[in-house]
Order: structure tokens, then sequence, then C-alpha cells
């Protein structure tokens, strides 16, 4: 069997007052998800509909730890992380889409 790799990333709401921190095998399929509100609870609840920020890991074992640590992070370290990737918080949504 030929391990998947995997995709830890963050959805937030228009004005980014939430941040969800998610893992997925298909960051396009998910993020789709969330944009049209078939995300988790969480997110339909707070409107978190707006990719900001992922990281790709070989194996999915190594998605979901890298999610665990940032799940226990606090916001600001979260905050610093996405600027680093994502500067001005904009939706990645349709470079996500170009990854199918």
């Amino acid at each position: 069997m030929i391990a998947k790799g995997g995709y830890v990333y963050i959805v937030s709401n228009k004005i980014r007052s939430v941040l969800y921190t998610g893992v997925t095998a298909n960051l396009s399929a998910r993020s789709w998800e969330h944009k049209n509100g078939e995300g988790s609870f969480f997110t339909k609840k707070y409107k978190c509909t707006d990719i900001i920020y992922y990281e790709f890991f070989p194996d999915i074992e190594s998605a979901i730890t890298r999610e665990k640590q940032l799940k226990k992070w606090k916001r600001d370290w979260k905050l610093e992380l996405i600027r680093k990737f994502n500067p001005t918080l904009k939706d990645l949504y349709e470079e996500v889409e170009d990854m199918k």
C-alpha cells in the first residue's frame, strides 16, 4: 500500500476572528467543503469558509501530529505562523483549488 500525504490547514471567517485547524488528505476537496458549509459543526457555526494557511506532509500521520501541536498553540502564535505564509490573510481557496 502506498502511503498518502496529508495537509494541516487553518480556516477562518471573513473577519478573521475565528481560527479552525484541521487535517486532510485532500486539501482541494476539504476546502470546497468548508467554502460550501459542509465542514465540521464548529466551522459551520462560526462561518469558517476561508482557507488562510496550509502545510503539506509526505504522510498523513505527520500531518496529524502537526495538527495536534498547532491546536495547543496560543492564537498569537498561530497568527504569526499564518502571516509568515500568508501576510495579508487572504483566502487561498483559488490557489488550493488549482491543486486538483
